[in-house]
Order: structure tokens, then sequence, then C-alpha cells
């Protein structure tokens, strides 16, 4: 098929974009001028999330159903203006030249690659032994889908709460969920990846019938909370990212409250969101995640969030051997989520 060529000005910068027509998504027929117009029109509330930060992609020259590669050295052929950032890699032994896309072009000229997923260090190249958030990757095992990852999700997020700490979650775009705690405190990554599988383990001590904390275990029907993305040497994948899935499906910030109804309604679809909603729902509510970029936050010490968990079931339970004449009052209970 001929090459066909055009060429775009964007804020100054001369870009050469190719084959607007070429089918990405066939299941859907979703091109790749369709994937470049999705990134042009999120990218305000895309490029915040991408600023600074070393960029591993995925591409898909021929499509989400054809061979895929990552790309973690920012190829040689980028124009000059395109920002770099040099990163010790400990696999490769070398210094690693990495994009950090700073500015709308560089983010379509990406697109025009077929650069389809985006996947971000947790830490800016300024600082890239400093996480800004701490993330639990919550993947579920069949017939376990995203509802089972809402029940989990919402364990983690009242965790973190009962220490004062606010946590916001996405969509993976894929199965799972993705749970961020920002910090932006200048805490090491031996400090959060330790907070993290601890964290985890708790959690499949306390729930053992659906949670797993380590990927060689079999995870059929439960849920794996892996706190092993929580590593200078990871990435993962950016809130507003496509992903590579039969539709244009989107890595989406969503509600506490959409996570609650998707529990209650059994339903995964409520939270499976392509790429013209995400645009709308961007439209209508902004950019939920907003505060991860500035949101200070001390990581706690996770024996002192047992204990407060300890303290917070030790009152529930004494509330709940109360004599039933002091407890006539006191309204029907609430099934916990």
């Amino acid at each position: 098929m001929a090459r066909c060529e055009t060429t775009w000005d964007i804020e100054g910068r001369r870009l050469r974009l190719s084959n607007f027509d070429k089918v990405l998504y066939p299941d859907s027929g979703f091109t790749k001028r369709q994937v470049i117009d999705y990134y042009m029109r999120i990218a305000p509330a895309l490029l915040p999330h991408l600023a600074g930060r070393p960029l591993t992609v995925k591409r898909y020259p021929n499509g989400v159903s054809e061979i895929q590669f990552y790309v973690k050295n920012c190829p040689r052929h980028r124009p000059e203006w395109v920002t770099t950032a040099p990163i010790w890699s400990e696999g490769n032994h070398r210094w690693m030249e990495y994009c950090v896309v700073q500015n709308l072009p560089t983010l379509i000229w990406l697109a025009n690659l077929a650069s389809l997923e985006l996947h971000t260090s947790l830490s800016s190249a300024s600082a890239i032994s400093h996480p800004s958030f701490i993330v639990f990757d919550l993947d579920p095992g069949a017939p376990a889908n995203i509802v089972q990852c809402c029940k989990v999700a919402l364990w983690v997020r009242d965790l973190f709460a009962r220490s004062g700490l606010r946590s916001f979650v996405k969509t993976s775009g894929s199965k799972g969920l993705h749970v961020y705690i920002p910090l932006n405190s200048g805490v090491s990554y031996d400090e959060t990846k330790l907070f993290a599988r601890e964290l985890a383990l708790s959690l499949e001590r306390k729930h053992p019938s659906l949670i797993v904390s380590s990927m060689r275990s079999n995870r059929d029907g439960k849920v794996l909370v892996d706190w092993s993305q929580n590593d200078e040497h990871k990435t993962t994948v950016c809130v507003y990212s496509l992903r590579a899935r039969p539709q244009p499906t989107v890595s989406t910030p969503v509600s506490w409250a959409e996570i609650g109804r998707c529990l209650e309604s059994e339903d995964p679809a409520s939270l499976e969101f392509t790429a013209p909603q995400v645009l709308q729902r961007v439209e209508h509510h902004g950019d939920l995640f907003t505060p991860l970029l500035s949101l200070y936050q001390q990581l706690p010490e996770i024996a002192a969030m047992e204990s407060v968990t300890h303290k917070s079931r030790s009152t529930a339970t004494r509330k709940t051997a109360q004599p039933a004449s002091k407890r006539a009052d006191a309204g029907p209970s609430r099934r916990s989520a």
C-alpha cells in the first residue's frame, strides 16, 4: 500500500504524519487518524501526567492484532526538539535515552508512530529514585473480573483512609484496576516497595479466598494485588493511555462512587471506556487524577495502619456485643463493601 503523508503545523513544529486511514483496531475499524485525534483532544488532561517522566511506549505499526514491540530508547530519528532523559538500566548495564513528553508535538509524533500505549515511570527523570506515588495493580484471574477488583480496591482505599490518606483509582483499560496513593514527599522506592509488599501480604492474610500477593500464586477466581510495580526500573500504563485491546479502550480515572456502583451491580462493562467515551467524561468531569500531581502525603508505618484496622475491628465487635436493649434504635445494618 502506498505511503500517504501530510504535514501538520503543531505549536510551531512541523510534523510529517502518514497513513491516516490505516486501521489499527480491526474489530472496531478505529484508524490511525482516530488515534491521533484522540491524543490531540485528550492532551490537556494527559500531558501533565507525562511531563518530566521517562516514557516507554508499545508500538503497533500494523494494528493491535499484529506484532508489537516495546520502545525504551527514544528513536534516533526523533526530531531534534524531542526531550530525552538518560536513565541507567540495570538489566542492560548501560544508559538508556528515554523519551520525555513535554508538549503536544512530541505526543503527536509518537502517536504517528502507532505508539498506542504510553507507560511511565512512577518518578520523574530528575528524581528517578523518588516515586511520586505508590500504586497497587489489581489483576483478576478468571472467572474473577473487575467486579472483584472493585471490592479489593475499596479495602485498599479504606486502609489508607484510616491513616488519613487519600487514594485514587483508574481502570487499567484491560482487565483490572490501579489504585494510586499520591505522596510527592521525597520517599524512596526502598520504602514504597517494602510498604506495598507488606500491605499486599496483609490483605492476603485477611482475605485469602479472594486475594493473592505473588505472581507465582494460582490466581484462578482471585485478584492479584501486584505490589512489584513500585520499582525504579518498572513502568505503569499512564492515565488516559489507549490500550491494545479489540476495542480502543483507555486507562480511565473513575470515582470511588463508580467503583461502588460496579460492585453493587456486578456489571464489569460499567467500567469499560473507549476513547470517545473518555473524551466525553473529561469534558464533563475534568481530570479526576489532577490531585496526583501535587497532593503531599506522608507514607505511614505499615504497623500503624494495621493497628488502626485492629482498633476499628475491636470497636465494631464491642458495639455488636452490646445487649439487644441498647441496640434497639440502631436501625438496620449496612452490608460491608
